[in-house]
């Protein structure tokens, strides 16, 4: 039997969440995909980026201006998880406290005071605090920070009760959300586009968005598009739970490393070390190395989490482009439309579902978008 849709989302992760429900709600016949094996929002952390991240700056210089261009969207993307938990009428956790990025000598303070005036420039609320000011707010720190970059509008919430809370509206919805099941091929056929199935079905639709993270290129390529999406496995840490202790979301200008403390007591540790694929198509695993000296430099920053046992270690997939979002339709087929946030993917992913849906109903998207487009890459430029 073929399975009949306005519009099928590959992908269920948060954009794939977020852009069904807001194609439902606008009237649209919506069905989604999910694969649902080792997706960045099944494994993700839940911190709220809003700063630019260092470790992007360090990693990937020449896409600075990319990274800058899209600074605009984050505290925006801050503002509607806000708004979106209101609207499911979940309790998240959201937190937005602040995010401190700390430093521990005079040259990455140097560093972190220009990015600070550069951020601040481009409209984020931020400031330098001394070793003084960052003791008065976040007393856990260890004694070798000697200055932190304060974002206002970071924070973290929960991806699973986000994620349940929005699989939750879309059962209400009656909207259809295939699990399991990962889309083979797709091809032309007439006025739709005829979508193969892992399990042997068969989807026609009017049109397909890609919100399938590291997975969009591959899926584009089979209609003719260029989106150089690329998996990036990392790893992450969380502990027991303990008395309210790291108030803020942690990073660090020079050293990978993200903590936070959730609702629950317990600390979320990450900050982009590497793990590793097994195999092709296969989930990826921690990589021992990785986990040592993730949770070393954890204690050297916060002292009291080595008093915390660890619970479990995971790995999941961050998907990275060129430092910013892709949306919109392909130039090969623009029945297809692609939904990737590029960096600090489930912080923007509501806001670029948002987006998408706006740019699939013709409506206006909010931001300025031409940038983003998938055939940017098939131009052979950056932005």
């Amino acid at each position: 039997m073929i399975q009949q849709a306005d519009v099928a989302i590959i992908g269920g992760g948060i954009v794939g969440l977020c852009l069904a429900r807001n194609l439902a709600i606008a009237g649209q016949d919506v069905l989604l995909l999910d694969e649902g094996r080792h997706g960045g929002a099944n494994a993700n952390a839940g911190s709220l980026h809003v700063q630019m991240q260092s470790r992007f700056l360090r990693m990937y210089p020449d896409l600075v201006p990319n990274l800058e261009a899209s600074l605009p969207l984050y505290p925006a993307a801050a503002r509607r998880w806000g708004t979106l938990a209101e609207e499911l009428g979940a309790d998240v956790e959201l937190r937005q406290s602040g995010g401190l990025m700390v430093c521990e000598d005079a040259t990455s303070y140097d560093f972190l005071a220009r990015k600070c005036a550069r951020e601040e420039e481009l409209g984020l609320r931020v400031e330098m605090l001394d070793r003084a000011a960052v003791r008065r707010i976040a007393p856990y720190l260890g004694d070798a920070v000697v200055g932190a970059e304060l974002c206002h509008d970071e924070g973290k919430l929960n991806p699973l009760l986000a994620n349940q809370a929005l699989s939750r509206d879309l059962r209400a919805r009656g909207v259809p959300h295939r699990l399991k099941t990962w889309v083979e091929r797709i091809e032309r056929d007439g006025a739709a586009l005829r979508l193969t199935l892992s399990d042997g079905g068969v989807v026609r639709a009017g049109r397909v968005v890609l919100a399938a993270g590291a997975g969009t290129g591959r899926l584009a390529a089979q209609i003719g598009g260029h989106v150089p999406t690329v998996a990036e496995p990392l790893h992450m840490n969380i502990t027991e739970s303990a008395a309210p202790l790291v108030k803020h979301l942690v990073q660090h200008a020079e050293r990978m490393i993200t903590l936070k403390q959730l609702a629950s007591g317990q600390v979320v540790i990450g900050g982009g070390w590497p793990a590793r694929f097994a195999g092709p198509d296969q989930a990826p695993t921690v990589r021992m190395d990785s986990l040592v000296q993730n949770l070393t430099l954890a204690q050297h920053i916060v002292p009291s989490v080595r008093e915390l046992r660890l619970l479990r270690t995971w790995a999941g997939v961050n998907t990275t482009t060129d430092g910013q979002c892709v949306l919109g339709p392909l130039a090969a087929e623009p029945r297809v439309h692609i939904a990737v946030p590029g960096d600090a993917g489930y912080t923007l992913g509501p806001l670029v579902a948002d987006m998408a849906a706006a740019i699939l109903l013709g409506r206006d998207p909010g931001f300025p978008v031409a940038r983003f487009t998938p055939d940017r890459f098939s131009r052979g430029a950056s932005g």
